[in-house]
């Protein structure tokens, strides 16, 4: 299973063990391997799927 820990473009963690990522328009929903969602305002900078980063430009 790849996991995911979604960054802030500077770096900052906002959540750790992502393991879905869905994007309505402005928005990108976050769900962890609990089924927790988060939903972030902004769009998807980078995805680096060998070291299971993704980072968002929030708004």
């Amino acid at each position: 299973m790849c996991l995911a820990t979604v960054q802030k473009s500077d770096d900052t963690v906002i959540c750790r063990n992502i393991s879905r990522i869905d994007v309505d328009g402005d928005k990108v929903i976050l769900r962890d391997i609990l089924g927790e969602e988060q939903v972030i305002e902004g769009r998807i900078l980078m995805v680096d799927l060998a070291n299971s980063i993704v980072k968002l430009d929030c708004r």
